[in-house]
């Protein structure tokens, strides 16, 4: 596996830190690094790579506005020293958004992401097959997410169910109820497997939420969430997994 990759930093310390990681990772092959973010710009119109380095706040443009105007797209990970600039990714596609400074722990979960989308592993009958977080894998403690004008950390063992309503997800703790404006299925792929399941289109939970199960629903605290079809055999084998037999 051989990811190229750029980055586009106008900090030199913050430039130099990433260029450090990167020769850390034996799959990443850096081609160039850029203090300029319109020198970038016209290197990607003549050449591609997998994956960019992007800080969203700069001088002469910022990297959102970059983002839009490059044609030829890479995987797109987001550096800033500022959590608001990091709500604009969510409106892009990218794959992850580092807070700097920037941990090596942290640049490796969001270069782990990146590979998992470029090179999904494969099935035993040679199907690809995307995952998220497995046990084996260091899992997070939290997720950050967008709540209005702002970033809300949210500890994964406090998420008792998410509630997806088209565009956004209500995240449910005893707490109390996160309204995030995001897809469901970019929230799920955030969450470890080993934690949470999909039981419905509308419905994600915590097995450790979970006070009881039935064919077709499931009771977290005194509510009752319905397993749909299209995941209830997901459903029985990952509960059949910890363990714990369905009649």
């Amino acid at each position: 596996m051989n990811i190229s990759c750029i980055i586009v930093e106008d900090e030199p310390l913050a430039r130099n830190l990433l260029e450090q990681y990167i020769q850390k990772v034996p799959y990443l092959h850096l081609v160039q690094s850029f203090s300029n973010p319109l020198a970038s710009i016209e290197f990607l119109r003549e050449n591609s790579v997998d994956l960019l380095f992007l800080d969203i706040q700069m001088p002469e443009i910022t990297g959102v506005n970059l983002l839009k105007i490059i044609s030829k797209k890479p995987l797109v990970i987001f550096t800033t020293a500022y959590s608001e600039y990091a709500l604009e990714g969510y409106e892009l596609d990218i794959v992850d958004y580092l807070l700097k400074p920037i941990t090596l722990e942290r640049f490796l979960k969001a270069v782990e992401k990146v590979a998992q989308r470029l090179h999904p592993l494969k099935t035993e009958n040679g199907e690809e097959k995307q995952e998220r977080a497995t046990e084996t894998e260091v899992t997070p403690h939290f997720v950050f997410v967008k709540d209005g004008t702002k970033l809300v950390k949210i500890r994964l063992q406090d998420i008792l169910y998410i509630e997806g309503l088209k565009d956004y997800v209500i995240i449910h703790t005893p707490q109390q109820k996160v309204v995030s404006l995001q897809r469901m299925k970019n929230l799920e792929e955030q969450l470890p497997a080993n934690q949470f399941i999909r039981i419905h289109n509308s419905y994600i939970v915590s097995l450790e939420a979970i006070d009881a199960i039935e064919k077709e629903k499931v009771q977290i605290g005194k509510v009752f969430l319905p397993v749909s079809d299209t995941y209830r055999k997901t459903f029985k084998e990952f509960i059949e997994q910890k363990n714990i037999k369905l009649d």
